[in-house]
């Protein structure tokens, strides 16, 4: 049954880039079945640059102040308040629950009291209505964010993801002046959890592989992440250029969008790559694979290292993607 005179939509997903990204399919599909309803992103302060990348799908973006049991943002009691009045009374006809499966945040949401309330639940926690889908496991997480909004009456399908990339993004990347070569690969060693970062020195193997094929390595990352881009530079025989902390996400993606290959573990790079249909090999360190790597698999190789930690098989899967297109 889709939802009728939805003018005000308010759609609550505070985490990080590329979880965002995975979201972008759903929010096309809700712009695309209520063109004219004003959508609020309700997301952590960064996003802040995902309202201004994708105006087409987000009218307005509302800071999130935190809340107990979420880990993405400290919380600020009277943040929490004054969040929670301004939300109530906004009368939205629609709050939408893209977090996650609702164990925590569910009783929050309701609490914005929107003439419609929807996301997902758990069997065993508490079922806040009838527009409240179970969480279904299992599910790569476009997938299952497309699947909330198809519950809802959105017939849309679609899981292409989007990283636009502007004039603007382009020339500032050109501005920086930085040496970068016609033909490359981007290898991005970092992750926002150490625990999920492949060693420096596998990295730097593959990338002593991609300059003996002829491409020149570029490093990338935050400027957070500099010692470990130095020490894959170092790891490595052949000379790399180290870019870490000199991009900003807009770019990055120009950088990517016309990069041969990216290497990385499997992290928001890993999306905008997918986005911009940038061949990819991606090393997942934090499991469950099946739902956050590239859903193209013929353009994005991914290695499961939980399960298979055999470089052989990374290095193999590399030179399968050097050998499609060798006119470098």
């Amino acid at each position: 049954m889709q939802l009728k005179q939805l003018r005000k939509i308010a759609v609550f997903r505070a985490l990080q880039l590329g979880d965002m990204l995975c979201a972008i399919p759903a929010l096309r599909a809700l712009r695309h079945t209520y063109p004219d309803a004003h959508i609020t992103l309700v997301s952590l302060p960064w996003a802040t640059w995902l309202r201004e990348r994708f105006p087409q799908y987000i009218d307005e973006l509302v800071v999130f102040p935190g809340y107990p049991g979420l880990p993405e943002q400290a919380v600020d009691a009277d943040l929490s308040i004054h969040f929670l009045r301004y939300m109530w009374g906004q009368h939205y006809d629609l709050a939408l629950q893209m977090q996650g499966n609702g164990s925590v945040v569910n009783p929050m949401v309701e609490l914005w009291s929107a003439r419609y309330t929807a996301g997902f639940y758990r069997r065993e926690d508490y079922q806040p209505g009838p527009l409240f889908l179970e969480y279904p496991e299992g599910l790569h997480e476009i997938e299952r964010l497309l699947a909330l909004v198809q519950y809802l009456g959105i017939t849309e399908t679609d899981t292409r993801l989007e990283f636009p990339i502007s004039l603007k993004d382009q020339a500032s990347l050109q501005a920086l002046q930085l040496p970068v070569p016609e033909h490359y690969v981007c290898i991005h060693p970092g992750s926002r959890d150490a625990k999920r970062q492949w060693p420096a020195a596998y990295f730097a193997r593959l990338g002593d592989q991609c300059a003996q094929a002829g491409l020149q390595v570029l490093l990338t990352g935050t400027a957070g992440e500099a010692p470990l881009t130095r020490a894959v530079m170092n790891a490595m025989t052949f000379p790399a250029i180290d870019l870490a902390g000199h991009t900003d996400l807009g770019q990055m993606g120009a950088l990517l969008k016309n990069a041969f290959v990216l290497i990385a573990n499997c992290t928001g790079v890993s999306h905008i790559a997918a986005a911009l249909e940038t061949p990819s090999l991606i090393i997942s360190m934090g499991g469950e694979p099946g739902r956050w790597v590239p859903l193209n698999r013929q353009l994005h190789t991914t290695i499961d290292w939980t399960t298979t930690p055999d470089f052989n098989l990374v290095e193999q899967a590399l030179m399968e993607i050097l050998q499609k297109d060798n006119s470098f």
